[in-house]
């Protein structure tokens, strides 16, 4: 088996048709797609089931969280390379055959990203730095906006256009490649992580153990981008919050974690501060809808410091 590709969905079912119609078959790989459904209350289970029967489909009874759906999928992968592929993301030629080969020539790389594009076929700004403090402080600050001095917009690398490779820090989990030697060396997704922050985790555990990151221009795909964390509305915000700091206490011990919690608090209330007083001026709903996000998030912020999990044994 070549590749295995890992698909968590939760409530995208016309998403997940659309990315596993979007994958090339017959094709000159030997392929194999595995399917997670982290109890999804739409008719994904029942639509993969009926139109794709060749996917292999593993259905929880209970929402676990993208890291522990994807170690899931990971366990029983059987393929030389494991692509964890977001349910909603479209595969545009022969980019997966490509992703293969160009691992292949290079045994170095233990993970690599892809062109990701939007929509309407502008590029979206994946792969990045790592978030230390500074780089966050930056994009909270909205100084990365700034053209110059270049530097500014070092974190998600916004001066690139994504059309060349590079070693990069962080690989976004929507098309993230990973060989398997990697991963037995580098182990499983760490399952503290509910939805956020694991796959920056895992990219730096990689880097760690000695392998490089790549960016490759090989070929693209399509992320509509929040298929299933838009339905979170504010809580979604606190959960990356969470995610971050996690990573960071992980990685820096509770002082790191700290700062960052506080640097993101700082960051919402002056966002609620804002949109609260455009909404006085400004009534239409969109403000008012963005006050009260804000406020939510605010209200809510001590949700975002991250619990003690228990891994599995």
């Amino acid at each position: 088996m070549d590749l295995s590709i890992i698909i968590v969905n939760w409530n995208t079912c016309d998403m997940l048709r659309s990315c596993l119609a979007s994958i090339p078959t017959p094709s000159e790989l030997q392929t194999e797609v595995i399917v997670i459904d982290n109890a999804s209350e739409d008719r994904s289970c029942a639509m993969v089931a009926e139109e794709f029967p060749e996917a292999r489909l593993i259905r929880n009874s209970a929402n676990l969280g993208f890291a522990t759906a994807t170690n899931q999928g990971l366990r029983v992968a059987r393929g030389r390379h494991q692509l964890l592929l977001n349910s909603d993301t479209l595969v545009l030629g022969d980019v997966l055959t490509a992703s293969v080969r160009y691992m292949d020539a290079n045994p170095d790389i233990g993970m690599m990203g892809c062109k990701v594009l939007n929509e309407d076929g502008t590029t979206q700004m994946t792969c990045s730095l790592y978030p230390s403090f500074f780089n966050l402080l930056l994009q909270t600050l909205g100084l990365n906006r700034l053209r110059r001095p270049r530097w500014l917009r070092r974190y998600q690398m916004l001066d690139w256009a994504r059309d060349d490779e590079r070693d990069v820090e962080v690989i976004s989990g929507c098309y993230l490649l990973v060989r398997r030697t990697t991963l037995a060396q580098v182990g499983l997704l760490d399952e503290s992580f509910f939805l956020y922050g694991e796959e920056t985790d895992w990219c730096r555990r990689c880097a760690e153990a000695g392998w490089r990151l790549v960016f490759a221009p090989v070929g693209s795909i399509v992320h509509h981008g929040s298929g299933s964390s838009r339905k979170l509305n504010y809580k979604r915000d606190l959960m990356l919050t969470e995610g971050t700091v996690r990573l960071h206490r992980k990685h820096g011990g509770a002082p790191a974690a700290l700062s960052i919690w506080l640097l993101l608090l700082v960051f919402n209330v002056s966002r609620s501060a804002y949109w609260s007083v455009r909404a006085v001026a400004d009534s239409t709903g969109a403000t008012r809808s963005r006050a009260s996000h804000f406020r939510q998030v605010v209200r809510h912020f001590t949700h975002a410091w991250p619990a003690t999990v228990e891994q599995p044994a």
